[in-house]
């Protein structure tokens, strides 16, 4: 029970009790009951949301330690290769979590009216609860950044090493270390670019040279260690970009498809197996008997010989993987959940039909309503109707449906990503450097895989941006406006949900819309990125359509095996 106290020149330090009050007072009397309860009740909150985050941890962790495993060489594996990749993976799917929780923490601070609450009403404990959220991107793309130029590098390089005869631990991570310096020194010189280039657009051609020689000064005093990162973070983005075009854009359209037209019927596959072993062994017995009598083989049936019987090794471990298949009682079950698969083929096409649209609108938006290339084709708000942002503002009224909505959309673009990985492979231009087959993955395969996944989270704030710009910008929030009486009594007020005409203070936009358009001229080229993501999401359709059912088995036994992650015997 609480006693009334008298505290004098006093300033609550506590993080909760700056959350709660902010008070800085010479006198204070009176401290009442509803105080108390307004802590327990924010205390309360908050141990919740720290429970939350744990559970959710541990459920990342578990599913990338089953990713990994369920990919990983049986042959090659190794331990060191094994922690960083999961390490790796989870902190991709960390960071993608990292802006459901920004947009609710600046949606949390408002009630439905439009008022702030108690422990948010002062503008200082809004801006370090925000400021806590920047730290927190800052703090995810800083480990982001280690780990693609000098965590993931080394230890490439050092299982690299690993595969020549020399057993000397120190000489592997001399030489290891030897590659990644370069590296280093490519983001060293991106962090030094970012503390010196510009953050707002030149000025126009009509202006003076001193206001151009006072503008460039400005902007180099301006500069500090923040700015050098996020230049650092962006030109990973834009790889990021780069890869979210390839992967992600053809995941959204492989993933459904595959979903509903299933897989081949294993039987019609064994039978259709046999019937090839025996069409080539009929050919080899032919090319044999050219020779009974002595005479030798020529060059050219000597090559279609050799061409055979490596045919006939690969389709006789193709039966035994069908054998397998066959008595697999996944198999069974899957064929079971057919009408379900179907189901959530037709959810998820719909819902890529629905990301293009939307990714449409807003490009055609910002084609027409913003000051164009020199702003970063910026707008603040939504001037065509975008069905996404208007669903997640639909929602906002049922919590938590849009909190949930915008959660599934970030996990809806990790997924697609790795099912498009998933199915076309590592690729470096024509070159294609690697597979990712279930249990015969090479661990520099699974090294590259983390990292491109940590490539295209980077890009996936921007994407949801562009999918639902009000609503990444805002949140649920709304503020109060003063409508105006023809009596003489004061105006009614009536809420309205934040935009871009609300007043500064009354809306606090979120950290991960600030932290995109720090740099105007890479919200440039993520605008024509998204043109690219879309012409690229309609040819991976079309080619998906296109093609016919996968094989049960497949990628479980190619011809063309380039990386040695195939086991040849299958136990």
């Amino acid at each position: 029970m609480w006693r009334y106290s008298i505290y004098r020149r006093c300033a609550l330090s506590a993080d909760t009790s700056r959350l709660l009050l902010a008070l800085h007072c010479d006198d204070v009397t009176g401290i009442t009951w509803e105080v108390k309860m307004a802590g327990q009740s924010f205390l309360s909150e908050s141990m919740l949301g720290w429970s939350i985050f744990t559970f959710i941890l541990m459920v990342i962790l578990t599913f990338c330690w089953f990713y990994i495993r369920k990919f990983q060489s049986r042959q090659e594996s190794e331990v060191v290769s094994t922690i960083t990749a999961i390490c790796a993976l989870a902190i991709a799917l960390i960071t993608s979590a990292l802006l459901p929780v920004d947009i609710f923490l600046v949606s949390f601070m408002k009630f439905p009216n439009g008022t702030y609450k108690d422990w948010a009403a002062n503008n200082e404990t809004r801006g370090h609860i925000e400021d806590t959220v920047l730290y927190g991107y800052y703090t995810l793309y800083s480990i982001i950044l280690f780990c693609v130029f000098l965590w993931i590098p080394f230890v490439y390089f050092y299982y690299e090493e690993r595969d020549d005869d020399n057993v000397n631990k120190c000489s592997q991570v001399k030489n290891a270390l030897k590659y990644t310096v370069g590296f280093a020194i490519v983001c060293l010189v991106l962090l030094l670019i970012g503390a010196f280039v510009p953050l707002e657009p030149p000025p126009g051609q009509n202006s003076t040279q001193w206001e151009k020689v006072q503008y460039l000064f400005e902007e180099l005093g301006s500069s500090h260690g923040l700015p050098a990162l996020s230049f650092s973070i962006s030109s990973l983005t834009l790889i990021g970009m780069l890869a979210v075009i390839t992967y992600t854009a053809y995941g959204m359209s492989v993933l459904p498809l595959n979903l509903i037209k299933g897989t081949r019927s294993v039987v019609y596959e064994r039978l259709e197996n046999t019937e090839d072993i025996d069409d080539v062994e009929h050919q080899i017995e032919k090319l044999k008997s050219k020779c009974e009598d002595g005479r030798p083989l020529s060059s050219r049936d000597r090559a279609n010989l050799q061409e055979l019987e490596g045919k006939l090794q690969v389709l006789r471990r193709r039966g035994r993987h069908l054998d397998i298949a066959e008595r697999n009682c996944c198999t069974k079950v899957g064929s079971a959940l057919r009408p379900l698969k179907i189901t959530l083929g037709i959810f998820f096409i719909l819902v890529a039909l629905l990301f293009t649209v939307a990714l449409f609108i807003s490009n055609l938006d910002k084609a027409l309503h913003s000051a164009g290339i020199s702003s970063g084709f910026i707008i603040f708000g939504t001037n065509i109707t975008n069905p996404l942002n208007e669903l997640l503002l639909v929602l906002q009224p049922v919590f938590p449906l849009d909190y949930i909505l915008i959660t599934v959309i970030t996990m809806y673009f990790v997924v697609t990503s790795m099912a498009g990985i998933r199915n076309m492979g590592i690729w470096f231009f024509w070159i294609r450097l690697y597979k990712i087959r279930p249990k015969k993955t090479r661990p520099q395969a699974l090294l590259f895989l983390c990292m491109i996944l940590l490539l295209i989270v980077l890009h996936t704030s921007y994407m949801i941006y562009s999918l639902a710009p009000q609503y990444v910008m805002y949140g649920s929030q709304k503020y109060l406006v003063q409508m105006p009486s023809a009596g003489p009594a004061s105006g009614n007020s009536t809420t309205r949900i934040c935009d871009a005409d609300a007043p500064e203070d009354q809306c606090t936009v979120t950290r991960s819309y600030l932290f995109l358009h720090k740099f105007w001229f890479f919200s440039t080229i993520y605008y024509f990125g998204n043109w690219a993501f879309i012409g690229a999401f309609l040819i991976g359709l079309a080619v998906s359509c296109c093609r016919g059912k996968k094989s049960v088995i497949e990628g479980e036994v190619e011809a063309d095996d380039s990386d040695f992650s195939d086991d040849e015997y299958v136990h």
